[in-house]
């Protein structure tokens, strides 16, 4: 940020202006957030079912004993 982006950011009523030029076509926090949470999501129930696969495969392999 330089001195002249500094002193609009200053001046009342100029923010959100000031952020939609600044900031165009970057992603913005509560999008990242959300997106980092659905991968979480995603993640976890990808493992917690291969999980649940793997257990049904090991008491099948034990009943076939």
């Amino acid at each position: 940020m330089g001195f002249g982006d500094f002193v609009r950011s200053l001046k009342p009523g100029n923010d959100r202006a000031l952020a939609a030029e600044k900031y165009a076509g970057r992603e913005s926090a509560t999008a990242r957030a959300t997106r980092k949470r659905h991968e979480g999501h995603r993640r976890t129930g990808v493992n917690r079912a291969a999980q649940q696969g793997e257990r049904w495969e090991q008491k099948d392999r034990r009943r076939f004993r």
